[in-house]
């Protein structure tokens, strides 16, 4: 009986964790592995094999926006978590926007002093409505917490001039609407479909941008 063979053997009769740990032995090359899909499986949470916070978008996407981003660029996030931590990081301004109080009590002292955490009512449409009382304007707008369709309509007027948004979750014909709208605005649309921490399943992250754009679309 062969290495592989034993192990997948063993595999067969255990958990899925087990078998995650299996196929980790066999596939060390893997994009798997030097992703950090398998640390992040593991430990249920958006993380690099390094065990330092990602979003939780697609690879692809993580990839494309860690290459363009700079310590320049403002953002404003609908969704607060390891994104925020990895956001932070690199760009100059960064303000958060949480709808879940106990996930916003969680949250808030892990975030450095540069991050602007907010807690917005979802009920009420404050949430969405939040970044129209920002004095301010964005580079990124990141979509990926809840009301996506109404976040991206108050978004599309506080977006700087080559201003652009990222939308996770692209795949959901849910959202159609949010699409559409940003569509008439003149965005055009990039997606990076593949698979992103976590999860088992493909989906698709996109950036939605006009002509001018701080990215280089």
């Amino acid at each position: 009986m062969t290495l592989k063979t034993a192990i997948w053997q063993f595999a067969r009769k255990n958990s899925v964790t087990s078998r995650m740990l299996a196929l980790r032995s066999l596939s060390r090359a893997s994009h798997l592995h030097s992703s950090g899909w398998f640390e992040s499986f593991k430990e249920g949470m958006a993380i690099d094999g390094l065990g330092s916070p990602i979003p939780w978008i697609t690879y692809g996407a993580i990839r494309f926006l860690a290459e363009r981003v700079n310590p320049m660029m403002s953002l404003f996030e609908y969704g607060s978590g390891n994104s925020t931590l990895w956001w932070s990081s690199r760009v100059g301004r960064i303000t958060s926007c949480e709808h879940d109080a106990a996930w916003y009590l969680l949250m808030k002292d892990r975030l450095p002093a540069k991050v602007r955490y907010v807690q917005a009512e979802l009920s009420t449409g404050q949430y969405a409505r939040q970044i129209e009382s920002e004095d301010a304007q964005f580079d990124i707008v990141v979509i990926d917490g809840r009301d996506r369709v109404q976040c991206a309509k108050s978004s599309s007027g506080a977006l700087a001039l080559g201003g652009v948004i990222v939308w996770d979750n692209t795949d959901r014909p849910e959202y159609r609407e949010g699409y559409e709208f940003l569509r008439d605005l003149g965005f055009r649309r990039v997606d990076f479909w593949g698979m992103g921490p976590i999860n088992t399943y493909e989906s698709s992250t996109s950036i939605f941008y006009r002509s001018e754009n701080c990215l280089g679309l």
